[in-house]
Formats: structure tokens, sequence, C-alpha cells
């Protein structure tokens, strides 16, 4: 269902589904993971298909495995299949962009949000919690853009800089450490600690419902971007909703991945394959156009982003089904 409305939200044809296999990738050997990939599709290609559902990578997946999964189509169809499945190297018919995608997804519609807000980049400051792909990117991302992001965490902890973080060097430092924390020249807080420190654009990067009725009055973000999905319980909404927070609902401000997913589906289709500054263009207008009518909606009905993304989401799916 989530799926369903991320995808009606940015106005993409893509209906929504889960799934996966209940294993412990981190203790498999790389041999096992691609034994494990192609059985998967075996058991399931009668029902994937560029019609038919079209999987995507999603926790503890990446291009490899994708590869793996076309692979093991085509051999059992026939032929070359490359729209059957999105996420794949760029070698293997993938997409440019699709590794940032989520991240800067995220940064188009807080760009926007900034904008609204009569803000200046080079003067907001961002928090980030979480620092995996999605996290680290558009932490980096705004980094380079000028934004000054003063705290960033990982499981491990947090680290906190009231005078900014060089988000390269923080990078580095995990890729050589294994987390974030105990980075030189930052103080190294918890998790719930860096949730709580003032800031202008707080971004739930990691885990759902970090943020609940226990914490959501000591939030002090005047801007929340979901990149995770659910990282604000229902309860915490409406705390947050009263002291005038803006929310920019996961279902629009994730929705970047799921956007080039969808491009890289009409490219394989087409077997025209396009430039990163093509991807990146498209996507801009896609986030920018799903941001305004949110944005818009929840103004001339004076409801949360989130209530208006669903209304919007949920509006076009019946448009889609009911046949006239």
């Amino acid at each position: 269902m989530w799926m369903t409305w991320k995808c009606a939200v940015v106005n993409i044809p893509f209906g929504g589904a889960k799934g996966g296999v209940i294993c412990n990738p981190k203790g498999m050997s790389e041999g096992e993971i691609e034994r494990l990939s192609r059985g998967y599709v075996r058991a399931l290609h009668e029902h994937l298909g560029p019609d038919k559902d079209i999987p995507a990578p999603d926790v503890y997946t990446n291009p490899k495995v994708m590869a793996w999964m076309v692979d093991e189509y085509n051999t059992i169809k026939g032929g070359v299949h490359p729209a059957m499945i999105t996420g794949k190297p760029i070698e293997k018919w993938g997409s440019k962009g699709r590794g940032t995608a989520t991240a800067m997804g995220g940064y188009i519609v807080l760009n926007e949000a900034i904008k609204k807000l009569g803000m200046q980049p080079e003067k907001t400051e961002v928090i980030v919690q979480g620092f995996g792909n999605a996290g680290s990117t558009i932490a980096r991302i705004l980094h380079e853009k000028g934004y000054k992001v003063i705290g960033v965490s990982d499981s491990k902890g947090a680290i906190y800089n009231k005078e900014g973080l060089d988000i390269s060097k923080v990078i580095e430092h995990k890729t050589r450490t294994g987390s974030v924390v105990n980075f030189s020249g930052a103080e190294t807080i918890t998790n719930r600690e860096l949730l709580e420190k003032e800031c202008d654009v707080l971004i739930p990067a990691a885990l759902e419902c970090v943020i609940t009725s226990a914490n959501a009055d000591h939030v002090k973000a005047k801007i929340i971007l979901e990149l995770a999905n659910g990282p604000i319980c229902a309860d915490a909404d409406d705390i947050l909703f009263k002291k005038n927070v803006l929310v920019i609902p996961d279902i629009l401000a994730n929705a970047g991945g799921v956007a080039v997913s969808y491009f890289e589906w009409v490219q394989g289709r087409t077997g025209e394959y396009w430039s990163g500054e093509v991807v990146q263009k498209k996507l801009e207008g896609l986030m920018t156009e799903a941001f305004e009518k949110v944005y818009q909606t929840a103004k001339e009905k004076g409801i949360k982003m989130r209530t208006a993304a669903l209304s919007i989401a949920v509006k076009r799916v019946i448009d889609a089904a009911v046949v006239l």
C-alpha cells in the first residue's frame, strides 16, 4: 500500500508491493547470495516481467543482485528483458542516477520547501539521522550545495558540531572505522540527543518511528524531511503539526528512488539510454511538480502535507481504477 501511494503521489504508472527472502545476508558468502537471488527469480518468474511485476532493490540488495536476477530471467525466458527489474548496474541496462536517486529526490523537494519559507541554504542548519546510502548521500549533496550540516548519526551513535561538518571527511571516517562516532572535531552524542538538537531541517533517514509522542515536543526543527519510511509515529505527527513544523512526508520525500526506477523501466522498454543530465532534469521536473501539488493542497485546505499527499495519491489510484 505504501508503495502504491508513493508511486501515485509523484504520478508514475506503477502500483506497489514488497517482497523478500528471510535470511541473514551478512552471514552469507557472495556465492550463496547469488544462488539465493537466482533461486528467487526461478520461483517467481511467472509473476515477474516488464508488464507484470517489476522488482527494484531494497534492504540488503544492490545492483549486483539485480544483475543476477535479470540474467536468470533472461536465461529462463530466452532473449533479453532489461525492463523486468530496476536498479541494475549501468553496464547491465541500468539508469544513470539510480544509485543516488532517493537522496537527490529528497534534496529537490527540500530545496523547494526552503524557498517557500524564505530560507537561504547557506544559513540553513541540517541534521541527518541515519548515515546509510540515502542518509550519507543527502548529507553529501547538501554540504556540496552550501547547506550547513551540523549533525549526523548511524546505529552506533551520533556526532555534532554547531559550526558544521565536512561531510566528505565524515564519509572517509565511517569507511575507515565503520561508524561516524569519534569523528575528530565533533562531539559524540546519542541518536536521541541528536534528534532534539536545535536545527532548521531534520532528516530522519534510517528507521521507522524514531520520532514519537515522547520526543516530538523536544524536536526543534522547522522542517522535517522523511527520507526513511515512517520515521514519525502517528501521534507524534499531530504534535508536530500543532507546532507548525513543516513535515515533508515519506511518500513524497523519498520517492526519487522509485521515480528513477520508472525512468530505468522506460529506458529498458525503448532501448534508449539517457545521460545523467537528462535523468536529473526529468527527476527535478517530476519531484518539483509533485511537491508543488502537495504543498498547495495542504495550504488551501489547512491540512498536513501528509494528508494532502495521501489525498492526491488515493484520488489518482481511484481515477486509474474506475472504468469510465
